[in-house]
């Protein structure tokens, strides 16, 4: 069994300086549709990462989901994009051109360069670490933040119950064919399960008194210091070198023109 990693720095940083450092990085790169500073953006993450002590392993564990949408993004760009330049292959609507690919390239680096840090920025965040800094550093409505933590502190449960129904289905010998009705039955299921049980939570919250306008106290003080302005610092870092890359080499290219 193979522990969770650790980041050495991010470690250290509040979730709340994590979730700044993502929209400072991820931000601007929305703001072109370039190869270049996306391939820069990504080149700098990977190495960051590697000194961070993120092997290719946990890389690839963590963030497969991404590593395939990339390519199926790139790919419906390739074939739909922009036709400028030679064409190289066309049927019906489908068309390859010098365009239509360097748009692919682009569309493909800028999905990973910002998919990658939100995932791996959050590999080790606790959700009430991540409640109290929302509340106390943010300064978000405490009704908010506990309804949200109480939300993303179910979404285990719900797994638990999803493999729990499957078992159950299979012992009873209705669970091992017709795979699409049984994914739709379950689904329904589950969805039953997490009104009744939402609709039970917010009952006990509210006779606590998590609904109250009061001010309330924490059992917790988050904190920030040296660790979050070092990550910000190296997230602003990035974004200005890739932005002033595209810049330099004449690739930059507004998403409103």
């Amino acid at each position: 069994m193979s522990a969770t990693p650790r980041l050495h720095l991010v470690d250290r940083v509040n979730p709340v300086s994590r979730l700044a450092a993502a929209m400072l990085l991820t931000t601007p790169l929305l703001l072109t549709v370039d190869w270049v500073s996306a391939a820069v953006a990504l080149v700098a993450q990977l190495v960051l990462f590697a000194m961070a002590g993120v092997t290719p392993r946990v890389l690839v564990a963590r963030t497969w989901p991404i590593l395939i949408a990339a390519p199926i993004a790139g790919l419906s760009m390739l074939l739909y994009g922009r036709p400028e330049g030679t064409e190289y292959w066309s049927f019906w609507l489908a068309r390859i051109t010098d365009g239509s690919i360097e748009l692919a390239v682009a569309v493909t680096v800028r999905v990973l360069a910002i998919g990658l840090p939100a995932v791996l920025l959050f590999m080790n965040v606790d959700p009430t670490e991540l409640a109290d800094g929302l509340a106390q550093i943010a300064r978000l409505p405490s009704r908010f933040v506990l309804g949200a933590l109480a939300g993303a502190r179910l979404v285990g449960l719900f797994m638990d119950d999803w493999r729990a129904m499957a078992l159950s289905r299979r012992a009873r010998g209705i669970g091992d064919h017709g795979a699409i009705r049984r994914f739709a039955t379950m689904a329904f299921a589950l969805l039953v399960l997490a009104i009744r049980r939402g609709s039970k939570l917010a009952t006990a919250m509210e006779a606590r008194g998590f609904g109250s306008d009061q001010p309330r106290t924490w059992a917790r003080e988050s904190r920030v210091g040296g660790p979050d302005a070092a990550l910000l610092g190296i997230a602003v870092g990035i974004a200005v070198l890739a932005i002033g890359a595209a810049v330099w080499t004449g690739t930059f290219h507004p998403v409103w023109t």
